[in-house]
This record gives structure tokens, sequence and C-alpha cells, in this order.
């Protein structure tokens, strides 16, 4: 592991620049919001305690702390990894090696989810939702926490995953709403759905060795592993479309890149919909949304 060492009688204000300095020098991406989201965890200050505290200068052991938790990244352990904790939809989820860490860019399939729900009536209507392959839950919980009479039940094929995700609905105070299964895919569900969601592992197997190091390492494989051509969850979700939202309900799926033609054609040959790419804040498309014809 690549070694951190701070200077006796640093500051605060020292070891975040400090850090920063390493963090850029090895090509992280953003490494001054790395610095100070360590420091912070470290110290068990905020950013407005951190600031506040600055000048103050860093007893032994929390220079070893604090350069503790930079090797870590330096050896390129996500700094979500390293704190346990990722905020998605506004709500932090707590993390572990079971699970993914949740990405920004998966949001769009909440707003994708939410824009259909208000076109077809309000929020707060009873609905049925389904989150394939939960994770952390991460999906599951941002909807519930925006739909109040909402029920969902997340499946995943990871028991400890399942784990991870029942503790953040009790966390997020969610858990009388939410039911968690193991089974593979959509295997476990049963009846027809209002929304249906889902992150599935999209990565072809031959590619998983070109990931980041942040990824490939420290992902769980079971949740990146699409299968030769990245397409094995895609056929399994379009085989149990039919059954899962029925002729009224919607089901919206994140996209690997350059994915979408494929994956729509895999869901318009086995039902009637309506199929839309929605693009993610980078204009990349993202979120897959089958919904039906007549509506969509």
């Amino acid at each position: 592991m690549t070694m951190a060492r701070l200077d006796a009688w640093i500051s605060i204000a020292g070891a975040r620049r400090t850090l920063a300095r390493m963090f850029a020098a090895a090509g992280l991406d953003s490494p001054a919001l790395d610095a100070r989201i360590l420091v912070g965890h470290a110290l068990g200050l905020d950013h407005a305690a951190l600031a506040g505290a600055a000048e103050r200068v860093l007893d032994a052991a929390e220079r070893e702390r604090i350069a503790a938790l930079a090797a870590r990244r330096l050896g390129r352990e996500p700094v979500a990894r390293i704190v346990g904790v990722k905020e998605f939809w506004g709500l932090p989820l707590h993390l572990a090696p079971a699970v993914l860490v949740p990405r920004p860019e998966t949001e769009t399939l909440v707003t994708t989810a939410l824009a259909h729900i208000d076109r077809d009536g309000a929020r707060t209507r009873p609905l049925r939702i389904a989150d394939i392959g939960t994770g952390s839950g991460a999906l599951l919980l941002a909807l519930l926490s925006e739909l109040p009479n909402a029920f969902a039940v997340g499946t995943d094929r990871s028991v400890a995953a399942l784990a991870v995700a029942r503790d953040n609905a009790r966390r997020l105070g969610l858990a009388e709403r939410a039911a968690f299964v193991a089974g593979d895919f959509a295997a476990a569900l049963g009846g027809e759905f209002d929304l249906v969601v889902a992150n599935p592992p999209y990565v072809a197997s031959g590619e998983l060795a070109q990931l980041a190091p942040e990824v490939r390492d420290h992902d769980p494989r079971l949740a990146l592993d699409g299968g030769p051509d990245g397409l094995r969850a895609y056929r399994a979700l379009a085989a149990d479309a039919p059954r899962l939202i029925g002729a009224h309900g919607h089901m919206v799926i994140e996209l690997g890149i350059g994915q979408a033609a494929a994956v729509a054609k895999l869901f318009g040959e086995r039902l009637p919909v309506v199929v839309t790419t929605v693009p993610d804040l980078a204009g990349t498309p993202r979120a897959l949304h089958i919904g039906p014809a007549i509506r969509a």
C-alpha cells in the first residue's frame, strides 16, 4: 500500500492541502474533495467544523488516522467505501463489500420513474414497486422516500446485499413499507407491479479487467458481470416484463454505454410497449423506460 506521511505540527488545513497534492499527483479525479472528506472523517468533523478548526495542529494519533485513510485512497479504494456511507437522492446509505457504491447517474432512474408516476396520478396513491437487484436498496428507498403510500419489494441474488438494504431501510425509517427477498432477478416475484426498477449487471465479462480500479477491485463482481455481451440480465428482465408490469405498469432500467438499441429491441420483441431512452446529466443514454403502448 502507498504510504502517506504528514509532518509533525501540521494543521488541519495543512493536512487537507497535503492530501490534495498527493491525490492530484496520483491522478485521482477529485483530490480536494477526497481530502476534505477523509480528513473530516478521521477527525469526526463536518465541513463547517473543519473550516472553523482549520489552523488547529493535529496530534500524533490524528495524523496517523489521516495518513492511514490517505493510504487507502492512494491504493484506489473509493472514498465512499473508506467512510462506509454514500449519499443517494439525498439519503445516506451505508455500504458493505457486497453492494455497489451508488452512482449519481443512477438517480436518472428515479427522476424518470417519478415523472411517469406523476403523469398517471397523485404520488399519494397506493403503489406496488419492485427493485430487481436492489443492492444497497438505493433505488427502492429513494422511491419510497417520495411515494408515501407505496410498498416496495427488493430482490437480490446476494443475501449479504439484502442485509445491507434491510439495514438501510431501517435506518431511514422505511422498513415498514419494504420487503427484501433473495432470488435470481425476478424469479421470486409474483403478480403485477405499478413500477419495476433495476440497475442490472451490464459490463461484458471480457471488459471487467478494463474498469477503473475503484470499480474493478472493490465493487462485487456479481453486480458488474453482464455475461459475454453484457446483456444477460436484460434478457432475463425482458422475459419477465410481461408478467411484472402487465398492460399498465412501467419498468425503468439502467443502461450501459452503447447498449440502448440492443436492450430496447429485447423488450420490443416481448410485449407491445413504447420504449424511451432518457439521458443522464452528462447526456449519456442512462435510463430505459418501458411503458404501455397506449400511454407511454
